[in-house]
């Protein structure tokens, strides 16, 4: 049932969505020279890696880590970028992602294939068995402000959890966090 609706809503948010995420895109092609999208390698459900869009919001030669281990990250950000993190539109071509199957609506946000750390905590409390989400139980529980244990914490607490309407309530948590720009690390 989660993959069906996964399904259904990628597909009318994909249509909903459509003329910002073209804009977004010449946005990005007119402001900064490189590719449009970013294409992460992200750990997905067993640990297996997988590719994973967004637009991108960061020069072409940022290195692969996780924001919050650069020493200046807004030195990285594009002329758009911090807008683009603010407003959450660089997760929008994610959404092919969902289709794909290689992610969910909601499960815990898909690591960075270098986050050993994240990687091997969420892999003892059996976090890695579920396909990770756009969204989270930890992303609307802090998001960038929890630390890595604090993360797997809310990862293995949805992993016990887990139903269709706390994903429900994950869903209209992260609408209002985005709304509200709570959480998010510019």
């Amino acid at each position: 049932m989660k993959r069906i609706f996964d399904l259904v809503l990628a597909l009318c948010a994909a249509m909903a969505l459509l003329i910002p995420t073209l804009l977004v895109a010449l946005l990005v092609r007119l402001t900064s020279p490189g590719p449009v999208l970013y294409w992460s390698e992200r750990v997905g459900r067993c640990n297996r890696i997988f590719r994973m869009p967004k637009f991108r919001s960061m020069r072409v030669d940022t290195p692969a880590v996780a924001t919050h281990l650069l020493t200046n990250p807004k030195a990285y950000l594009t002329p758009i970028g911090s807008f683009l993190r603010r407003s959450s539109l660089d997760e929008l071509p994610q959404l092919w992602s969902i289709l794909k199957g290689d992610m969910s609506f909601v499960g815990p946000r898909p690591a960075l294939f270098n986050q050993s750390d994240l990687i091997d905590l969420r892999t003892q409390a059996g976090v890695h068995e579920l396909v990770p989400g756009l969204t989270g139980w930890a992303q609307v529980n802090g998001r960038d402000e929890l630390s890595v244990p604090e993360k797997v914490k809310y990862d293995a607490e949805y992993l016990r959890k887990r139903s269709f309407f706390l994903d429900l309530r994950i869903l209209w948590l992260t609408f209002v966090n985005v709304v509200s720009r709570d959480g998010v690390s510019h």
